[in-house]
């Protein structure tokens, strides 16, 4: 037998008694690493960065606060210049629609916990520009034309809750910030629509005649809730905190599955039974006015106890949902729906920061949140378009309407809560310490101590 070929079966005959031992004996089998579909590890807080950057970088390129002249292309500076070719210069996305209210709330809540100001810069620059031209607008062209041409019409003449009700509290927000000046009067509109034009029914409760005629959306906790909560932190006015209370308890006392721990999207007053089904955004919109509510609800208000508590139920029957990938479903309870992305960092977002403000346990729910981030990131793609984020929804009562909608990097909803969720596991980061502990992300109890309180 030649050498060469003798070597090659000792060798052979080497690696098969090597690959042989090892079996539960001589390996750590339970160290060795799995196949992880998305990323599993402890984020660092430059990473997080990273990412946040992505996504403000082509948002800031794509969104431009620009009044320009259509024919031409010149750019209009003063209200003088204002006449039928006059046009916001068309980015990828909306400045006033309620996707973009999420939007400037989540680069504010960016700008507080990465330190970083250009994120607040992007929402002022947005807000001095509406502040400005809305009125220039408005002064100068008649309604009619304003709603045909649907130039700057949502904040001018909101027509739903989604026309109002986010971008209100984003400004809210700013104004609060001392960001902004001049927004009040543009508040005031937003306020006056959601509180006194918007149908409701017989026992007040924010309501739609669409699809059906007295139509609940879950969607709408989200629309009208949190402009009124702002209003209420920024007027000390006790008003718009129990109206906040009393939707809350008659959305949730109609829609929310005790059992299951989570909502359904829509409720009609005519119909018997309520065909349930649990879409992860609308579900995400829920969590995340509850999330805004304890933000700026006084303690001290009778209803605080109850808003809390719901909150608490609302992600425990989440948790019970979030895929092994760290995403949750379109249907939140059909593990063959699609994974989802903006629902995804929503509830990433609501539920890092209930533990960071101490609503909830660190040690229980600090992990999913930080799996839910590692998802969210791989959604992210090198231009900074988030991907998985199915497009504007209505409502249906069929699963095959909610299995089937759309997912493209333009669904506005998508930016917002990415943003968000980014900018809460940092805040998560710099207030805990985690460790693998046996292959498994946990709270490191050597540098965050063995017992964090929970408030309440």
């Amino acid at each position: 037998m030649n050498k060469p070929l003798l070597s090659l079966l000792l060798l052979t005959g080497v690696l098969t008694a090597t690959a042989q031992k090892q079996n539960d004996v001589t390996t750590p089998l339970h160290a060795m690493q799995p196949d992880y579909p998305v990323p599993y590890v402890i984020p660092g807080k430059a990473d997080v960065k990273k990412v946040l950057d992505r996504i403000y970088n082509y948002l800031d390129t794509v969104t431009p606060p620009v009044m320009i002249n259509k024919k031409t292309g010149a750019v209009l500076n003063d209200a003088s210049q204002l006449d039928t070719n006059s046009a916001v210069k068309q980015g990828d996305f909306r400045l006033t629609s309620y996707e973009w209210g999420v939007t400037y709330a989540a680069m504010l809540r960016a700008a507080e916990t990465t330190g970083d100001k250009r994120y607040a810069t992007y929402v002022k620059d947005r807000f001095d520009f509406l502040s400005k031209w809305i009125p220039a607008v408005k002064a100068k062209f008649p309604l009619d034309y304003i709603r045909s041409q649907r130039f700057l019409h949502q904040p001018i003449d909101p027509h739903a809750l989604d026309d109002a009700g986010a971008v209100c509290a984003a400004m809210i927000k700013a104004q609060r910030a001392g960001l902004n000046e001049g927004l009040r009067p543009q508040i005031d509109v937003f306020i006056n629509y959601i509180v006194n034009k918007e149908y409701r029914l017989k026992d007040g409760t924010l309501a739609r005649n669409r699809p059906l005629k007295n139509t609940i959306w879950l969607d709408d906790m989200f629309m009208g809730v949190p402009a009124m909560a702002q209003m209420g932190k920024m007027t000390g006015q006790k008003k718009y905190f129990d109206e906040v209370v009393k939707q809350i308890r008659q959305f949730s006392g109609r829609m929310f599955n005790k059992e299951l721990g989570i909502y359904m999207h829509g409720w009609v007053e005519s119909m018997n039974p309520h065909p349930e089904f649990h879409w992860g955004r609308a579900n995400g919109w829920a969590l995340l006015t509850l999330t805004e509510v304890l933000d700026v609800l006084p303690e001290s208000h009778p209803g605080f106890k109850f808003v809390l508590d719901q909150y608490r139920a609302h992600v425990k029957g989440l948790a019970k949902y979030q895929d092994g990938t760290g995403f949750w479903h379109q249907l939140l309870d059909k593990s063959d729906s699609y994974l989802e992305t903006s629902a995804t960092a929503i509830y990433t977002y609501c539920i890092a920061h209930g533990v960071n403000k101490g609503w909830l346990d660190v040690k229980a729910y600090a992990p999913m949140s930080l799996l839910g981030w590692s998802a969210v990131a791989s959604k992210v793609n090198d231009k900074g378009q988030v991907e998985g984020t199915c497009v504007g929804t209505g409502m249906a009562f069929d699963p095959a309407f909610y299995y089937h909608r759309p997912v493209n990097v333009f669904a506005a909803h998508g930016y917002g809560p990415a943003l968000f969720a980014g900018a809460e596991i940092a805040a998560l980061l710099d207030q805990f310490s985690f460790r693998m502990n046996d292959s498994a992300i946990m709270l490191d109890e050597t540098k965050s101590g063995s017992n964090v309180p929970l408030r309440w």
